[in-house]
C-alpha cells in the first residue's frame, strides 16, 4: 500500500536576508513546490522552543514525488543557500493501525 509521507524542512537564515528569504519562500517556493505533482499540501511554521527558527511541513503522495523533473527544477534554497544554517529534513509514514486516530479514539 502507498501512503502519504510527511516532510519536514527545518533551517536558520542569517537576519540580514530573513525577510527576503521568508517573501520568495511564501510567494515563490513554496507554490513552486505545491505545484509539481505528488506533493499535496504545505505550510510553513516558526519554531517556538530550541532548533531552527523556520519549518516547512508538506504532505507528499510518495518517494516518486521526490523524483520528477517537476520537483528538481524548484527544489532548494537557490540564492539563498550561502545565508541558510542549521538544514535539516526528515521524511515520516503513518504507523500502520493508527491510520487518522485520535489520542482519545486509540484508548477506548
Amino acid at each position: 500500500m502507498n501512503e502519504n509521507i510527511i516532510h519536514i524542512v527545518r533551517v536558520n537564515i542569517d537576519p540580514v536576508y530573513e525577510q527576503e528569504f521568508n517573501d520568495w519562500y511564501d510567494n515563490k517556493h513554496l507554490p513552486d513546490i505545491l505545484s509539481c505533482p505528488g506533493w499535496l499540501s504545505g505550510r510553513r511554521f516558526q519554531t517556538l522552543g530550541e532548533g531552527p527558527k523556520y519549518a516547512a511541513i508538506y504532505e507528499v503522495a510518495g518517494d516518486w514525488a521526490f523524483d520528477t523533473p517537476e520537483y528538481h527544477r524548484v527544489s532548494g534554497f537557490f540564492e539563498f543557500t550561502p545565508h541558510v544554517h542549521d538544514f535539516s529534513r526528515i521524511q515520516l509514514r503513518p504507523i500502520h493501525g493508527n491510520k487518522g486516530k485520535t489520542e482519545k479514539e486509540t484508548a477506548s
